[in-house]
């Protein structure tokens, strides 16, 4: 159906509108009503496909039908007489099973808008496949065939895969306020059948753009990326990434790239990103947030022990940005690495401490998982057994307890199976699940606040729930308390200093609120600079890692957290601070520090804030994959994922007319159309006949 037909029915009721001279764009807002709230999924590609979701390149019109149960599907897919129809799903209908069907049926189906609750649904919900990762870890053919694919332990048993499928129509998500009712009531009073009766015209519809420029695969859109017929040529679709986020207990000079000699290094690794079925819904408050601030709050309790009493070995906090998608971020440090750039190699490894999904421990216990193909390599096991009784040691006195799982079974999906891929390394990854996950809604939007049980007293003011420290903030201290100690213990660090070493709720508590709550608050407005204010907001963080073109909201926060918990605050000029350096003579800081100015607290009864220069070993590195550089957009190594560009995303309803309304307007028009023309004919051959009388002679003199 095609769009402008649609507004035949208004222009019936409303034609003294134009008469009077009314401009279009306000004939159009008493037409339509544009929605507001609406998140699209977006189009995504691989090495050898596309997933997700579009609109045709003028968006797709259907008739609203509100779903009620799967048995109401028949409407939509058979008996309904004015297809396409725009499907309204409540979120406990948005199942495999009913969209699966509705993609069969798509030539019925012009879209669907699924209303997303204010409340997380008591079921388990899981857009994701039941093995993460699979064709990109260590596991594979090559490395323990029994345990690749998943053979042995299905990770994510309620994966249905939804987010990995194609649909060739849009699907949007809805926030359930008050457009939602609208469109409710617009449906009730116009398109419900009533006693099993035919709805009468006009009935309500529903317009959906999302049209995505980029298809078949990655390989294709890059290609498409590289034909240049005009000065700006036009991009169909960007590689997926961000930036890593690291520093270390000792500063290491990063402009020197590759092997240190006489450093030995421990990684504690966490990653950033998540995702969800829509783009820009991913909070990701178990999958990754978890994980990221028990590593932040282990490093900030590790400060001042390692400033006393520096260990032997360095500690190299790590950040992976993109691991959702095939392991971005960690399989380009391991490149970066392996390639002489980054500030170490794989030779100054000693060991890896990875921090997973710990924050629904059942029981107060954490579960200690490792390689057991690697750990066949006598040193390997020995230093492994080392790391799991540091943990184990570390747990003592705590509320937090350690086990290793009772079975042999491979690593969980972590950023360490590609420190694997490329060598045997000492490793363990902390989970809260001993064989498949305890998160019932991974990479979902109901992997939020809600999920992690962080709730606040009523009528708690914003910045009251900012210094709350709720139950989920204390249990989370307390598994940071365990990893720094156990950190200092594999560097190295001296018994003595260890009943210091312990991490702060204050500090916990503000940064779950800050993920998870809203990022607009006080604490995080007074670590970043000026110009990065723009990035905060009264609502949760989005973890989706996004296009590589700049850094994300969670990638500068984690920075400027990372820089605020470990480094330290120098007395230095803003100049000096901006220009990496700690007075005009001073060339060398730079290659070992990185230095930056942020606003700081405004002082009482004051409103203008007082910045300072925070000195810290903070840096950013790549998280692109290195199948971009290489050009090697088939590669089964690295990551291939990339994602469409598209133009417009927008939603809006209106009343439709039937077509036989349509037709007679149409036909209406073209007859007045036709008598005009006739008119003016008329009019035009007879002129000297009726202009006549009052012409003055050709002769006439003054």
């Amino acid at each position: 159906m095609a769009n402008h037909s649609y507004i035949s029915l208004y222009c019936r009721k409303s034609a003294f509108f134009l008469l009077a001279g009314v401009g279009c764009n306000s004939v159009e807002k008493k037409i339509y009503v544009h929605l507001n709230y609406t998140v699209p999924c977006v189009r995504l590609l691989n090495a050898t496909h596309q997933i997700g979701c579009q609109s045709s390149l003028s968006g797709n019109v259907g008739v609203l039908h509100v779903l009620e149960s799967e048995e109401n599907l028949d409407w939509v897919l058979k008996s309904g007489p004015n297809p396409p129809y725009l499907v309204i799903l409540e979120s406990p209908l948005f199942t495999r099973s009913i969209m699966m069907k509705l993609k069969n049926g798509s030539s019925r189906v012009a879209g669907v808008a699924v209303v997303a609750p204010n409340a997380n649904p008591l079921q388990g919900f899981s857009p994701h496949t039941t093995c993460p990762n699979e064709n990109t870890g260590v596991y594979s053919e090559n490395y323990d065939p029994a345990m690749a694919h998943c053979n042995m332990t299905v990770w994510n048993p309620l994966g249905n895969g939804l987010a990995y499928e194609e649909f060739d129509f849009p699907i949007f998500s809805l926030k359930d306020d008050n457009e939602t009712q609208v469109i409710r009531q617009c449906y009730l009073d116009h398109n419900r059948a009533v006693n099993g009766s035919t709805p009468q015209y006009p009935l309500c519809a529903m317009q959906l753009y999302s049209h995505m420029s980029a298809v078949t695969d990655t390989a294709t859109c890059m290609r498409r990326n590289d034909i240049n017929f005009s000065i700006s040529p036009e991009m169909v679709c960007d590689p997926l990434g961000d930036y890593n986020v690291w520093a270390s207990t000792r500063p290491l000079n990063n402009t020197a790239k590759g092997h240190k000699m006489w450093q030995s290094v421990v990684i504690a690794a966490a990653r950033l990103d998540s995702r969800s079925f829509f783009f820009d819904i991913a909070p990701g408050a178990e999958s990754g947030v978890s994980g990221f601030v028990t590593l932040l709050a282990a490093a900030h309790a590790l400060r001042n022990a390692t400033q006393e009493a520096q260990p032997n070995r360095t500690i190299l906090y790590t950040f992976f940005q993109g691991e959702t998608f095939d392991y971005i971020g960690s399989s380009r440090m391991v490149y970066d690495m392996q390639n002489n750039q980054f500030a170490v190699d794989l030779d100054n490894v000693h060991s890896v401490l990875e921090i997973g999904q710990v924050g629904l421990r059942a029981d107060s216990k954490l579960w200690l998982h490792s390689d057991p193909v690697s750990r066949k390599n006598s040193s390997v096991n020995e230093e492994v057994r080392k790391l799991i009784e540091n943990l184990q040691s570390a747990a003592g006195g705590l509320t937090v307890s350690v086990e290793e799982p009772s079975f042999s079974q491979p690593l969980p999906p972590s950023s360490f199976q590609r420190f694997l891929r490329a060598r045997p390394i000492p490793g363990v990854v902390i989970e809260d699940h001993q064989s498949a996950f305890t998160n019932r809604f991974y990479e979902s939007m109901y992997d939020n606040a809600e999920y992690l049980n962080i709730s606040y007293p009523p009528n708690m003011t914003p910045e009251e729930q900012l210094e709350f420290v709720t139950d989920t903030a204390k249990a989370l201290t307390e598994v940071a308390t365990m990893v720094a100690r156990a950190l200092y213990m594999q560097a190295g660090g001296a018994e003595p200093q260890l009943s210091s070493i312990t991490a702060d709720p204050q500090i916990v508590t503000r940064m779950l609120y800050g993920f998870l709550v809203r990022s607009n608050n006080s604490w995080f407005q007074q670590i970043i600079p000026s110009d990065l204010m723009s990035h905060l907001a009264n609502r949760p963080t989005n973890f989706y890692v996004g296009v590589a073109q700049q850094s994300s909201e969670p990638t500068l926060l984690v920075q400027h957290l990372l820089a605020n918990l470990t480094g330290s605050t120098l007395n230095i000029t803003q100049d000096n601070c901006q220009n990496q350096r700690e007075d005009e003579k001073d060339k060398d800081s730079k290659h070992m520090y990185y230095y930056m100015w942020v606003q700081g607290a405004a002082p009482p009864n004051s409103t203008q804030r007082e910045g300072f220069c925070v000195r810290s070993t903070v840096r950013l590195s790549k998280a692109l994959s290195p199948a971009f550089d290489l050009r090697e957009y088939t590669s089964k190594d690295y990551s291939t994922w990339t994602e469409s560009r598209w133009k417009s995303i927008k939603g809006r309803i209106f009343l439709v007319a039937s077509h036989d309304l349509e037709m007679l307007t149409l036909g209406v028009g073209v007859g007045v159309l036709l008598t005009s023309l006739l008119l003016t004919y008329i009019i035009s051959s007879k002129a000297d006949m009726l202009f006549s009388s009052g012409r003055e002679p050709t002769n006439a003199t003054y």
